[in-house]
C-alpha cells in the first residue's frame, strides 16, 4: 500500500456528469485501463476511446484519478472511494440547494422517486442510530 495514498490530501474538485460516469466504472473495477473504462462506459452510453482518454487525462490533472504509468497501458484508479465522493457531492447539494437542511434533502429524496422497502428500512435504521447518538 502506498503510504502517500493515506496522507492528508487536498480537496478534490466536484466531478462533472461525464467524470462521474468514469468514476463509477473505476469504482466497479477497482482500477482499469482506458480501454476497460471506455468499454464499461459504453455499456451505459456512447463513449469513444479518445473522449474517455481525454477525460481521464483531465481527471488526472484535477486530482480525481491516479494514473500508474509503469506498464505500457496506463492503469487508472479513482483517487477517492465512492462513499467519499458521494459524501462530498451530497454535502455540496445540501448547502447549495437546501440551505444546510438535511431533513429537507431527505424529504425531497424520498418524495421525488419511489424508495424500495430495503431503502426505507436503511433510512429508518440510520435515523434510529442518529437519534441514539444525540442522547
Amino acid at each position: 500500500m502506498d503510504p502517500m495514498r493515506n496522507a492528508k490530501r487536498p480537496p478534490v474538485p466536484r466531478p462533472t456528469d461525464a467524470e462521474l460516469e468514469i468514476l463509477r466504472a473505476l469504482w466497479d473495477a477497482g482500477e482499469a485501463t482506458v480501454r476497460q473504462v471506455q468499454e464499461a462506459v459504453e455499456r451505459r452510453r456512447s463513449a469513444g476511446y479518445t473522449t474517455v482518454l481525454k477525460l481521464l487525462q483531465i481527471m488526472t490533472e484535477k486530482g480525481l484519478v491516479e494514473r500508474d504509468e509503469s506498464e505500457r497501458a496506463h492503469v487508472y484508479r479513482a483517487r477517492l472511494a465512492r462513499h467519499e465522493t458521494e459524501r462530498q457531492l451530497v454535502g455540496d447539494l445540501l448547502d447549495r440547494a437546501f440551505g444546510g437542511s438535511a431533513s429537507r434533502l431527505v424529504m425531497q429524496a424520498l418524495t421525488s422517486k419511489a424508495a424500495t422497502p430495503e431503502e426505507i428500512a436503511k433510512v429508518r435504521k440510520l435515523l434510529e442510530e442518529a437519534s441514539k447518538e444525540k442522547r
